[in-house]
Protein backbone atom coordinates (compact mmCIF):
# COMPACT_ATOMS: atom_id res chain seq x y z
CA UNK A 1 0.00 0.00 0.00
CA UNK A 2 2.68 2.58 1.17
CA UNK A 3 4.47 1.86 -2.60
CA UNK A 4 1.18 2.93 -4.27
CA UNK A 5 0.83 6.00 -2.14
CA UNK A 6 4.33 7.32 -2.41
CA UNK A 7 3.65 6.45 -6.20
CA UNK A 8 0.66 8.75 -6.51
CA UNK A 9 2.48 12.06 -4.43
CA UNK A 10 5.10 11.90 -6.59
CA UNK A 11 2.52 11.24 -10.25
CA UNK A 12 0.58 13.90 -8.76
CA UNK A 13 4.02 16.59 -8.33
CA UNK A 14 5.15 16.24 -11.55
CA UNK A 15 2.15 16.87 -13.50
CA UNK A 16 0.75 19.80 -11.54
CA UNK A 17 4.59 20.93 -12.26
CA UNK A 18 4.36 20.07 -16.03
CA UNK A 19 0.80 21.45 -16.31
CA UNK A 20 2.13 24.57 -14.75
CA UNK A 21 5.10 24.65 -17.47
CA UNK A 22 2.51 24.52 -20.35
CA UNK A 23 0.14 27.07 -19.46
CA UNK A 24 2.52 29.62 -18.33
CA UNK A 25 5.91 28.35 -19.83
CA UNK A 26 6.98 32.15 -18.68
CA UNK A 27 5.61 31.64 -15.21
CA UNK A 28 7.68 30.90 -11.68
CA UNK A 29 6.44 28.58 -9.66
CA UNK A 30 9.11 27.45 -7.13
CA UNK A 31 6.29 26.46 -4.68
CA UNK A 32 5.92 23.82 -6.60
CA UNK A 33 9.10 22.57 -6.53
CA UNK A 34 8.95 19.68 -3.69
CA UNK A 35 12.48 20.01 -1.53
CA UNK A 36 14.01 18.85 1.97
CA UNK A 37 16.22 20.07 3.93
CA UNK A 38 19.58 18.71 3.74
CA UNK A 39 20.77 18.52 7.60
CA UNK A 40 23.28 20.83 8.08
CA UNK A 41 26.31 19.54 10.03
CA UNK A 42 29.97 17.89 9.84
CA UNK A 43 30.02 14.33 8.79
CA UNK A 44 31.74 11.45 7.46
CA UNK A 45 32.28 9.70 4.05
CA UNK A 46 34.09 8.15 1.43
CA UNK A 47 35.94 10.12 -0.43
CA UNK A 48 35.51 10.26 -3.97
CA UNK A 49 37.76 8.60 -6.76
CA UNK A 50 40.21 5.92 -7.55
CA UNK A 51 42.47 4.72 -4.76
CA UNK A 52 45.62 2.85 -5.85
CA UNK A 53 47.86 0.81 -3.46
CA UNK A 54 51.06 0.49 -5.39
CA UNK A 55 48.56 -0.16 -8.77
CA UNK A 56 46.28 -2.50 -6.85
CA UNK A 57 42.72 -0.29 -6.17
CA UNK A 58 42.07 -0.12 -2.46
CA UNK A 59 38.65 1.16 -0.59
CA UNK A 60 38.46 4.92 -0.58
CA UNK A 61 39.60 6.61 1.99
CA UNK A 62 36.90 8.28 4.76
CA UNK A 63 37.27 12.21 4.67
CA UNK A 64 34.83 14.74 6.70
CA UNK A 65 32.67 17.01 4.73
CA UNK A 66 30.29 20.40 6.38
CA UNK A 67 26.83 21.09 4.80
CA UNK A 68 26.04 24.45 6.01
CA UNK A 69 22.56 25.29 7.12
CA UNK A 70 19.42 26.29 5.09
CA UNK A 71 20.66 23.51 2.14
CA UNK A 72 17.41 22.56 0.29
CA UNK A 73 17.45 19.75 -2.52
CA UNK A 74 14.42 18.18 -4.58
CA UNK A 75 12.50 15.37 -3.25
CA UNK A 76 12.02 13.68 -6.29
CA UNK A 77 14.34 13.78 -9.59
CA UNK A 78 13.65 16.29 -12.50
CA UNK A 79 11.19 14.71 -14.66
CA UNK A 80 11.01 14.35 -18.52
CA UNK A 81 7.87 16.92 -18.90
CA UNK A 82 10.32 19.65 -16.68
CA UNK A 83 13.25 18.72 -18.87
CA UNK A 84 11.51 18.98 -22.58
CA UNK A 85 9.94 22.70 -20.85
CA UNK A 86 13.31 23.68 -21.03
CA UNK A 87 14.12 22.39 -24.13
CA UNK A 88 11.09 24.21 -25.22
CA UNK A 89 12.08 27.16 -23.80
CA UNK A 90 15.55 26.99 -25.53
CA UNK A 91 17.21 26.69 -22.12
CA UNK A 92 18.61 23.25 -22.96
CA UNK A 93 19.37 21.11 -25.27
CA UNK A 94 17.52 18.44 -27.29
CA UNK A 95 17.77 15.29 -26.19
CA UNK A 96 19.77 12.01 -28.53
CA UNK A 97 17.60 10.29 -30.76
CA UNK A 98 16.57 7.70 -28.73
CA UNK A 99 15.28 9.85 -25.67
CA UNK A 100 13.99 13.03 -27.50
CA UNK A 101 10.29 11.49 -27.55
CA UNK A 102 10.38 10.98 -23.60
CA UNK A 103 8.38 13.77 -22.29
CA UNK A 104 6.56 11.91 -19.32
CA UNK A 105 5.35 14.42 -16.37
CA UNK A 106 5.95 10.96 -13.69
CA UNK A 107 9.15 9.50 -14.89
CA UNK A 108 12.53 11.14 -14.60
CA UNK A 109 14.57 12.52 -17.42
CA UNK A 110 17.13 10.80 -18.60
CA UNK A 111 19.79 10.26 -21.48
CA UNK A 112 21.27 13.82 -19.72
CA UNK A 113 24.63 14.62 -19.19
CA UNK A 114 26.44 16.92 -16.71
CA UNK A 115 26.33 19.66 -19.08
CA UNK A 116 22.58 19.10 -19.52
CA UNK A 117 21.88 18.75 -15.77
CA UNK A 118 23.72 22.04 -15.15
CA UNK A 119 22.03 24.05 -18.39
CA UNK A 120 18.83 22.99 -16.86
CA UNK A 121 19.89 24.49 -13.39
CA UNK A 122 20.41 27.53 -14.69
CA UNK A 123 17.34 27.96 -16.44
CA UNK A 124 15.20 26.82 -13.55
CA UNK A 125 17.43 29.60 -11.66
CA UNK A 126 15.97 32.73 -13.90
CA UNK A 127 12.60 31.32 -13.90
CA UNK A 128 12.31 31.31 -10.34
CA UNK A 129 14.94 33.53 -9.22
CA UNK A 130 16.37 31.38 -6.69
CA UNK A 131 19.86 29.88 -7.27
CA UNK A 132 19.86 26.01 -8.25
CA UNK A 133 22.48 23.68 -9.17
CA UNK A 134 23.65 20.55 -9.09
CA UNK A 135 24.53 18.98 -5.62
CA UNK A 136 28.35 18.02 -4.46
CA UNK A 137 28.67 14.56 -3.75
CA UNK A 138 29.25 15.27 -0.05
CA UNK A 139 25.45 17.03 -0.41
CA UNK A 140 24.14 13.93 -2.12
CA UNK A 141 25.84 11.61 0.42
CA UNK A 142 24.02 13.60 3.30
CA UNK A 143 20.91 13.95 1.23
CA UNK A 144 20.93 9.73 0.63
CA UNK A 145 20.62 9.24 4.28
CA UNK A 146 20.18 5.32 4.75
CA UNK A 147 19.87 5.08 1.15
CA UNK A 148 23.90 5.43 0.62
CA UNK A 149 25.63 2.72 0.70
CA UNK A 150 29.64 2.55 1.60
CA UNK A 151 31.62 -0.06 -0.40
CA UNK A 152 33.84 -2.44 2.10
CA UNK A 153 37.10 -3.54 1.48
CA UNK A 154 37.63 -5.95 -1.35
CA UNK A 155 40.06 -9.58 -0.44
CA UNK A 156 43.55 -9.01 -1.54
CA UNK A 157 46.85 -11.65 -1.03
CA UNK A 158 49.61 -9.18 -2.27
CA UNK A 159 51.51 -12.22 -3.44
CA UNK A 160 48.63 -13.44 -5.52
CA UNK A 161 47.00 -10.61 -7.16
CA UNK A 162 44.01 -13.14 -8.55
CA UNK A 163 42.76 -13.00 -5.46
CA UNK A 164 42.05 -9.49 -5.81
CA UNK A 165 40.62 -9.78 -9.55
CA UNK A 166 38.12 -12.58 -8.45
CA UNK A 167 36.85 -10.30 -5.58
CA UNK A 168 36.55 -7.72 -8.08
CA UNK A 169 34.84 -9.92 -10.50
CA UNK A 170 32.08 -11.10 -8.15
CA UNK A 171 31.67 -7.89 -6.85
CA UNK A 172 30.47 -6.77 -10.91
CA UNK A 173 28.62 -10.02 -10.89
CA UNK A 174 26.35 -9.67 -8.12
CA UNK A 175 25.70 -5.49 -9.72
CA UNK A 176 24.97 -6.92 -13.04
CA UNK A 177 22.49 -9.32 -11.34
CA UNK A 178 20.75 -6.97 -10.00
CA UNK A 179 20.69 -4.51 -12.80
CA UNK A 180 17.56 -3.28 -13.59
CA UNK A 181 17.81 -0.91 -17.02
CA UNK A 182 14.33 0.56 -17.82
CA UNK A 183 13.91 3.63 -15.88
CA UNK A 184 10.43 3.84 -13.81
CA UNK A 185 7.92 6.07 -12.66
CA UNK A 186 9.13 8.69 -9.97
CA UNK A 187 7.93 6.87 -6.69
CA UNK A 188 8.79 3.62 -7.74
CA UNK A 189 11.76 2.89 -5.16
CA UNK A 190 10.03 4.94 -2.15
CA UNK A 191 11.27 7.46 0.03
CA UNK A 192 14.47 7.83 1.98
CA UNK A 193 14.08 9.24 5.65
CA UNK A 194 14.35 12.64 4.71
CA UNK A 195 11.30 12.71 2.21
CA UNK A 196 13.54 12.10 -1.17
CA UNK A 197 12.51 9.45 -3.58
CA UNK A 198 13.86 7.05 -5.66
CA UNK A 199 17.60 7.58 -4.33
CA UNK A 200 20.13 4.69 -4.88
CA UNK A 201 17.32 3.43 -7.31
CA UNK A 202 18.35 2.96 -11.57
CA UNK A 203 19.17 6.69 -12.17
CA UNK A 204 22.46 7.41 -11.15
CA UNK A 205 22.48 11.20 -10.26
CA UNK A 206 25.22 13.44 -11.39
CA UNK A 207 26.99 16.69 -9.11
CA UNK A 208 29.74 18.92 -9.40
CA UNK A 209 32.42 16.90 -8.01
CA UNK A 210 34.81 16.38 -10.03
CA UNK A 211 37.13 12.53 -10.27
CA UNK A 212 39.91 12.35 -7.98
CA UNK A 213 42.81 9.52 -8.70
CA UNK A 214 45.46 9.08 -6.43
CA UNK A 215 47.99 7.17 -4.85
CA UNK A 216 47.82 5.80 -1.22
CA UNK A 217 49.80 3.54 1.02
CA UNK A 218 53.82 3.98 2.80
CA UNK A 219 53.95 7.65 0.75
CA UNK A 220 50.88 9.87 0.19
CA UNK A 221 51.33 10.79 -3.49
CA UNK A 222 49.68 14.35 -4.84
CA UNK A 223 45.85 13.78 -5.40
CA UNK A 224 44.91 14.20 -9.19
CA UNK A 225 42.12 15.94 -10.03
CA UNK A 226 39.56 15.39 -13.40
CA UNK A 227 36.83 17.86 -13.67
CA UNK A 228 36.11 16.57 -16.85
CA UNK A 229 34.62 13.19 -15.25
CA UNK A 230 32.19 13.99 -12.93
CA UNK A 231 31.56 11.50 -9.72
CA UNK A 232 27.73 10.32 -9.64
CA UNK A 233 25.24 9.29 -6.69
CA UNK A 234 23.75 6.30 -6.96
CA UNK A 235 23.00 2.31 -5.86
CA UNK A 236 27.15 2.21 -6.11
CA UNK A 237 30.20 4.22 -7.30
CA UNK A 238 30.26 5.53 -10.81
CA UNK A 239 32.11 8.39 -12.57
CA UNK A 240 31.45 9.52 -16.18
CA UNK A 241 32.99 12.00 -18.56
CA UNK A 242 30.82 15.14 -18.55
CA UNK A 243 29.73 14.69 -21.91
CA UNK A 244 27.97 10.88 -21.69
CA UNK A 245 24.37 11.09 -21.91
CA UNK A 246 23.93 7.46 -22.27
CA UNK A 247 25.76 5.56 -19.74
CA UNK A 248 25.75 2.57 -21.99
CA UNK A 249 27.59 3.70 -24.23
CA UNK A 250 30.66 3.17 -22.21
CA UNK A 251 33.04 5.83 -20.92
CA UNK A 252 32.25 5.13 -17.38
CA UNK A 253 35.65 5.92 -15.32
CA UNK A 254 34.79 3.23 -12.00
CA UNK A 255 33.07 -0.03 -12.07
CA UNK A 256 29.87 -0.79 -14.16
CA UNK A 257 28.43 1.91 -16.02
CA UNK A 258 25.36 3.17 -14.29
CA UNK A 259 21.49 2.28 -15.98
CA UNK A 260 20.66 5.68 -16.79
CA UNK A 261 22.03 9.37 -15.78
CA UNK A 262 19.38 11.91 -14.39
CA UNK A 263 19.59 14.39 -12.06
CA UNK A 264 17.94 16.80 -9.13
CA UNK A 265 19.17 19.79 -7.69
CA UNK A 266 20.15 21.84 -4.72
CA UNK A 267 18.85 25.32 -3.58
CA UNK A 268 20.41 27.23 -1.31
CA UNK A 269 18.28 29.93 0.74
Amino acid sequence: MRARTVLGVGAVLGLLSWAVMQLWPQATAPELIAQAHIPAGVFSLQAPGEFLDRGTPVAPPRIEAEIGARHFIMKQLVTQAEYAACVQDRGCRALDKGFRHLSAPDYPAIGVSWQDATDYAAWLSRRTGQRWRLPDYAEWVRAAAERYQEEGELAADPDNPAVRWLAEYERESERRRLRQKQAQPIGYFGENSLGLLDVAGNVWEWTNTCFIRQQVGLQLAAQTEDCGVRFLGGAHRAAMADFIRDPRSGACSVGLPPSNLGFRLVREA
